[in-house]
């Protein structure tokens, strides 16, 4: 923009089409999604076509490498105001800087292609917090795919954005409302699927437990209230519990993905070598 030009406010018709996506009806309609906060977008410019950028004057002035970045990508940047800027925000102190995106999540067979051999399964996960931070575990542990099954909630929320500190942006993500089909789909794919549940059959530490973890997985989480639910329970291989040796009632969601997915990693870097199978 130039000098003499006035800032958006959130009265600007493309403002006002941005805030719509806030909420899942809007983004699933315009198949976009708003990214806030420098490190997120700076995430989004290297990872997906960026449509727009609404930065404050303060926020342009801190980060004006983004701003560039932007341009030269093709996004249409729009300098707007801080009440402008706050009403595409939805945390206590925004940032000043939103981009607009293309939503991330590909088809379930695409994500599954290729014979993936490390995949998380979400089964009815309604915090945002909890699924942002699951994908975050899940890419530090070098997961191929997360696979957001049942009424999981949308991983392009911006609560669960702002969780994954920019995993969202790092590997597949697909989305499927049917939970039983999801994990039929992994099974199809070669992969062992194991749900969590503080009452399973197989103790995660026991011996029995590391031939199966050092083999293609598909961990499925599920609410911390209700679990993945009966129908996903009955449909996986394994029931495993996180053993619990002191007095603690249970674990949280994001404590118990990080101890199963980091126990599949600990199991494959203690296996010996395996032949190929069939489809390697």
């Amino acid at each position: 923009m130039t000098r003499t030009e006035t800032p958006g406010t959130e009265r600007t018709p493309r403002v006002a089409a941005a805030r719509k996506l806030l909420r899942r009806p809007g983004r699933d309609r315009a198949g976009r999604f708003l990214v806030e906060g420098a490190q997120a977008v700076r995430e989004a410019l290297d990872a997906c076509p960026v449509h727009e950028l609404f930065v404050t004057t303060a926020a342009a002035q801190r980060h004006p490498e983004l701003v560039e970045s932007a341009r030269e990508g093709g996004a249409r940047v729009l300098t707007v105001t801080d009440q402008a800027a706050a009403g595409l925000s939805e945390t206590v102190t925004p940032q000043g800087l939103v981009a607009v995106c293309d939503l991330l999540d590909v088809p379930l067979a695409t994500a599954l292609a290729g014979s993936p051999g490390f995949v998380t399964v979400c089964a009815g996960i309604s915090d945002p917090g909890n699924v942002g931070t699951v994908v975050r575990v899940a890419d530090a542990a070098g997961c191929d795919a997360v696979l957001l099954a049942g009424d999981t909630v949308d991983p392009h929320n911006g609560k669960a954005v702002r969780a994954s500190t920019g995993s969202v942006f790092h590997l597949p993500l697909a989305r499927d409302r049917d939970a039983q089909g999801v994990v039929a789909a992994c099974r199809s794919a070669g992969l062992t699927t194991l749900v969590a549940d503080g009452r399973g059959e197989l103790d995660l530490h026991a011996p029995e437990a590391a031939p199966i973890l050092a083999g293609p997985v598909a961990w499925i989480l599920g609410s911390e209230a209700h679990g993945p639910g009966p129908d996903v329970f009955a449909a996986a291989d394994h029931r495993v519990r996180v053993p619990i040796h002191g007095r603690a009632e249970s674990l949280n969601l994001a404590t118990a993905a990080a101890i199963c997915l980091y126990a599949t990693v600990g199991a494959r870097a203690g296996a010996a070598p395996r032949p190929p199978s069939a489809r390697d």
